[in-house]
């Protein structure tokens, strides 16, 4: 897993409340259990007509959004089932972190275990950041995770709250197993001093 320190980026705006984690990634790709190619499939039914060509009306096929890293959506982002690959299609994307009011426990969890950073901002902050980033589509934000700062095109700062054990991985770039490896001689050593 890549470590997320500091992110500095354009912002795609997708502020749709809601957004479930079947629009992220549909569920007819849940079948692949490799996260190359995911990224193409993302928003795969709000992406691409019937035909299967890019509709040019929404936000992800736009140019000037292509390698962007952070998502601003709307309210309640990642609601629905449970499916580890929305974060794998978000992050397959280029994306690094999502900004919202809230998101969805699951896929907040599963986000971390990805390496994609779940941003949640106070209702005044999240307005604020929304009306600088369509005021100014080009202007960049920088997310601190040491800090736990969004710094706005403006200059303002506005915190968001992580676990300290997740902010840890994301630091370091390690899941939880990856995590508990790192005790494997302590944990050999107490076998061997306690029997098995």
């Amino acid at each position: 897993m890549a470590t997320f320190t500091t992110v500095k980026s354009k912002v795609i705006p997708l502020l749709v409340d809601n957004i479930d984690t079947d629009q992220i990634i549909p569920a007819r790709f849940l079948k692949v259990t490799d996260k190359q190619g995911l990224g193409d499939k993302l928003f795969c039914d709000w992406r691409y007509s019937a035909d299967g060509s890019p509709r040019e009306d929404f936000i992800l096929n736009n140019p000037q959004y292509r390698s962007a890293q952070i998502l601003l959506a709307g309210d309640n982002f990642g609601c629905g089932s449970s499916r580890e690959h929305a974060p794998w299609a978000l992050t397959a994307f280029g994306i690094r972190a999502v900004i919202s009011t809230t998101i969805a426990d699951i896929f907040r969890n599963n986000s971390i275990k990805n390496g994609l950073l779940p941003v949640v901002l106070q209702q005044k902050d999240y307005n604020k950041l929304k009306e600088e980033i369509l005021e100014n589509p080009d202007a960049e934000v920088t997310i601190q995770l040491q800090e736990q700062e969004v710094l706005f095109p403006s200059g303002y700062r506005a915190s968001f709250p992580i676990d300290s054990f997740s902010k840890f991985c994301l630091l370091n770039g390690v899941d939880e197993l990856e995590y508990l490896r790192r005790f494997e001689k302590e944990v050999i050593a107490y076998e061997q001093a306690h029997g098995k």
